[in-house]
């Protein structure tokens, strides 16, 4: 099979150089990308589009990538054929692989040369058409609102018979708009403000501010992982964890309770940019949206970026929770979020919507500052792509690899993955991840229970939820 890759219209507007290094960059990440699945797949460069060519056996994780992949507007699937200008051999192809798309419908056909021919559009569009309606069985010709669009590009000497038209992610290449820190809570609207700067490719490295314990890590450290393999795995990027506890202890002690969800904002941000300045990042992204709690009025923001010199971007300041919802639904980080626990709203006690800079400036010099330094220097980062490893290295629940009668094993994967992949146990229940906490407390409590996933990461997770809410007969199970 073979995919021809048409690039992001804002990329083919740039001027020459830029573009050039765009198509090359987006070029070198589909390598990157396409070669882990199977080094023989061809991927071949030219100046307005990218040639995709794979074994009929990869279409499907073909597919995949390109269709999430930053800088791809669609992408064709096409056979390819040498027919020179011979107008039947070019009619009989198309025919071939677009006749029964037109039964009792009505269609029209469209063509697109490019190079050097003696045959115009008009007369390909007008023989192929023709020939259609002459062999196949179609409800008429309409050129202006058919029902069917049978499409294909000649190229010199070369037609290429498109046989479907698929949406890309669109966005810019990633790694050609730099790199930024993305603050990472792993609720709704973190994971789509991410989705998002990697959409525009902007090669975006993961904070983490650890209020929570072990458990939010690992949710955090599983979405993170999940946003990078599906939209920036191109790139290598780190996920970086940041101990927050004694930070939020030194509020309660230092700050009014008004001004402590302000205070630990620009807390973050100050610790951000200590971190960047060593990374060499000028960015940072967070997920804020205007007036959505009483920390993000326009004036209160104000007060939080204040502290820093980094760029801050919010892509998400002027959507709704609804739309933001949409865009997790859309990228696969709903059910993340909705399992995520939420710990930044927990020091937020009769917060202030209209805070004052000069009573934040009094706040702030009550605040002990070495502990803010001693977090920073305690902070830990690991490359996204060793998430997995690193969970199961430090897992705080025991890890059980083999089934004995006694245990029961529950699935906790989603449909899709059951389905590519069942377990075939005897004792086994099927709770997907996102109803498990609801769920478990039904359970027959004198027996022990085994948590699966494919990476063991989300079985980590919600072991150590059941845990903290007090059921100790839960365990994972990594064959």
């Amino acid at each position: 099979m073979r995919f021809i890759i048409k690039l992001f219209p804002e990329v083919m507007i740039k001027g020459a150089p830029v573009k050039k290094k765009m198509i090359s960059q987006l070029n070198d990440n589909l390598r990157t990308l396409l070669h882990r699945i199977d080094d023989q797949i061809l991927v071949k460069r030219f100046w307005d589009k990218i040639e995709v060519e794979a074994d009929d056996g990869l279409i499907e994780p073909v597919r995949r990538i390109l269709s999430e992949t930053p800088g791809i507007e669609q992408y064709l699937e096409v056979v390819q054929y040498e027919t020179g200008e011979d107008l039947q051999l070019i009619a009989d192809k198309v025919v071939e692989h677009t006749v029964h798309l037109i039964e009792g419908k009505t269609f029209v056909v469209r063509a697109k040369r490019s190079g050097t021919h003696e045959v115009t559009s008009f007369e390909l569009e007008r023989f192929v058409g023709s020939e259609l309606y002459s062999r196949g069985n179609p409800k008429g010709v309409d050129l202006h609102n058919p029902e069917v669009k049978i499409e294909f590009e000649l190229h010199q000497k070369v037609l290429n018979v498109i046989t479907k038209r698929r949406i890309g992610l669109g966005g810019f290449p990633m790694g050609t708009q730099g790199e930024l820190l993305s603050l990472m809570s792993g609720g709704f609207d973190s994971t789509v403000a991410s989705y998002l700067t990697m959409k525009r490719g902007l090669k975006t490295h993961f904070i983490f501010f650890n209020l929570g314990g072990a458990a939010h890590e690992i949710g955090v450290k599983q979405v993170a992982m999940y946003l990078w393999a599906k939209f920036g795995a191109s790139h290598r990027v780190s996920f970086i964890t940041v101990p927050f506890e004694d930070v939020v202890s030194e509020i309660f002690r230092s700050t009014h309770e008004s001004y402590m969800g302000v205070t630990l904002k620009r807390l973050m941000l100050m610790a951000t940019e200590k971190i960047a300045d060593d990374l060499g990042i000028d960015a940072v992204v967070t997920g804020e949206s205007v007036a959505q709690v009483s920390s993000q009025t326009l004036r209160n923001l104000a007060i939080i970026d204040e502290v820093t010199s980094k760029l801050v971007i919010r892509p998400l300041a002027t959507m709704n929770k609804p739309e933001i919802m949409g865009i997790a639904d859309k990228i696969g980080t709903r059910h993340f979020a909705e399992n995520m626990p939420e710990y930044c709203g927990v020091i937020s006690q009769n917060p202030v919507t209209n805070g004052s800079f000069k009573r934040m400036e009094r706040e702030a010099k009550k605040f002990d500052y070495t502990v803010l330094d001693q977090a920073v220097e305690d902070s830990v980062s690991i490359p996204v792509d060793t998430i997995i490893d690193d969970v199961n290295a430090t897992a705080a629940v025991e890890v059980v690899k083999t089934v004995t009668p006694d245990l029961v094993v529950i699935d906790i994967r989603r449909d899709e993955e059951i389905s590519a992949r069942p377990l075939t146990l005897e004792a086994l229940e099927v709770i997907p991840f996102h109803e498990l906490n609801r769920k478990f407390k039904g359970l027959d409590q004198t027996k022990e229970y085994l948590l699966y996933c494919e990476k063991g990461v989300m079985s980590q997770l919600h072991a150590q939820y059941l845990r903290d809410e007090g059921f100790n007969n839960v365990r994972v199970y990594r064959p």
